[in-house]
């Protein structure tokens, strides 16, 4: 399974030369191809990770490009804040977008249905639900629980990140003071 997702993850992350052929990314490909952007350290990681996840779960379409883009100014790592934006995905949306709703709702302690004039029945039903529900409380509980769950879960995705980073990084230490006493 994890080999899996390693190999899917490599064939889907964004290279360089992809940036580098990219005719519209030309005038700043300087920008886009520092060094730093693309190598894989302790802080652009976390970074990237916890960008992903804003990117993510609040920019509805083109999540990866502007992952990509937002990593320059916040100098997180490009392939790895474009790669955590498939955090959300067609499964996982629906459970994010309730789970905004629910928090928001809270949030904005939201109980009872909010009392208006009732909206004119000459548009199209389509029409009307969407607008129902856009000027009832569900779309600024909506908005609000997903700005949270963005922020909590970029908060988490740096920690997680930092410190999976921080024991990756003494295993290696480990190992190789392993193999130096076997080799003496």
């Amino acid at each position: 399974m994890l080999q899996s997702m390693r190999a899917w993850a490599q064939r889907n992350m964004p290279r360089e030369e992809t940036f580098q052929n990219n005719r519209f990314l030309r005038p700043i490909a300087h920008r886009v191809l520092r060094p730093e952007l693309w190598r894989f350290t302790r802080r652009s990681v976390p970074r990237g990770v916890a960008l992903g996840v804003i990117v993510g779960v609040l920019v509805p379409v083109a999540q990866t490009v502007f992952a990509a883009f937002l990593a320059l100014p916040a100098r997180a790592n490009v392939p790895v804040a474009a790669l955590t934006t498939f955090l959300t995905n067609p499964i996982t949306t629906p459970p994010i977008w309730i789970g905004g709703y629910w928090i928001g709702k809270w949030l904005l302690r939201i109980d009872a249905g909010t009392p208006g004039r009732p909206i004119s029945t000459h548009l199209d039903s389509e029409a009307v639900d969407w607008l129902r529900w856009l000027l009832s409380d569900a779309a600024p509980a909506t908005a609000l629980g997903l700005f949270v769950i963005a922020i909590v879960g970029a908060a988490l995705g740096y920690m997680l990140a930092a410190v999976w980073w921080r024991i990756w990084i003494a295993r290696k230490w480990s190992q190789r003071s392993l193999n130096r006493a076997l080799r003496a």
